[in-house]
């Protein structure tokens, strides 16, 4: 039986939708802004296809304009560069997101640094993620994964990190680097780790605040957890078990629930957990974009 607690990502995302649904139904009947929300989707990439769609089916809910552009797998990359300037001068979109993976003969770096930095609500552009290294986040766009991981770790841990080490599993531009901004501004004590860790359990185990962000199923054992750490797992990973004689597929993180549950103080589930904290952030990031595009600075 699991002696951690177990942070439920999906309860707190849909306490912060509620939020953004009402600071986004007061921003219309305040000043007539709508937030609006592009995503370009290239190809039929069916995880790519699932992710998108819950992204606009938040959207929606939230009382955004939520505009979808699916455009075909061989379609050449000044196609979708023009699609991208395009929105990048459309007024009503105050958030562009480029799904990904892109199909092989794109420039992924090219293409998400076309996107305007104001629009960026993914976080992922040179100029944010500048901002974000310098501590300057009050006018950058965070990566939603990793701003939504820092919620959870203040539910459990306060704002102020001091004297807790953290220790990042994967050193990604998408979670890993952003990951080790915000806890460093939060003042932890942060260690990145990645394939070429010398022991990777040993370094785990002196960890306050563990994160794995690797995309390994399972790799993050009950012993490489410190007793009452804080475990986020990023990881989702699909793996085959046999059941009753059928093989069926089941998402997993990076961390053995079941193991890491015993040991740790509080644990986020996969699927569950960090999901849809991602999702909710992304609408927070466009709220915010449609705020300071009305010139609102104020948070809600």
């Amino acid at each position: 039986m699991a002696s951690a607690t177990i942070i439920d990502g999906k309860a707190k995302a849909a306490e912060l939708s509620a939020s953004i649904t009402e600071s986004t139904a007061e921003l219309w009947d305040t000043h007539g802004v709508k937030p609006g929300l592009a995503v370009v989707i290239v190809g039929d990439d069916p995880a790519s296809e699932v992710y998108v769609r819950n992204k606009k089916r938040m959207a929606e809910a939230c009382g955004f304009n939520s505009v979808q552009h699916a455009v075909a797998s061989h379609s050449s990359q000044d196609t979708i560069l023009q699609l991208i300037k395009d929105l990048n001068g459309d007024p009503a979109i105050h958030g562009i997101l480029v799904q990904l993976p892109l199909p092989d003969h794109l420039d992924e770096q090219l293409i998400t640094q076309s996107v305007a930095p104001e629009k960026d609500v993914d976080g992922f552009h040179f100029q944010n993620i500048g901002k974000l290294t310098a501590g300057r986040t009050e006018d950058a766009f965070v990566p939603c994964t990793p701003a939504g991981c820092m919620l959870m770790i203040e539910d459990q841990l306060g704002k102020d990190l001091s004297g807790l080490n953290a220790v990042i599993i994967g050193r990604s531009n998408i979670v890993g680097k952003p990951m080790a901004s915000l806890l460093l501004k939060a003042n932890a004590t942060v260690t990145i780790t990645h394939s070429r860790t010398s022991d990777l359990p040993g370094v785990c185990r002196n960890a306050d605040i563990l994160i794995a962000a690797v995309g390994r199923a399972n790799m993050v054992r009950g012993n490489w957890v410190k007793p009452g750490a804080v475990v986020i797992d990023v990881g989702i990973n699909r793996i085959e078990v046999s059941k009753d004689g059928e093989t069926k597929t089941k998402l997993t993180g990076d961390v053995d629930f079941e193991e890491a549950s015993e040991v740790a103080g509080a644990i986020t589930p996969v699927p569950g957990g960090v999901g849809p904290m991602t999702i909710a952030m992304l609408m927070a990031n466009t709220l915010a974009s449609a705020r300071r595009a009305a010139n609102i600075r104020s948070q809600p």
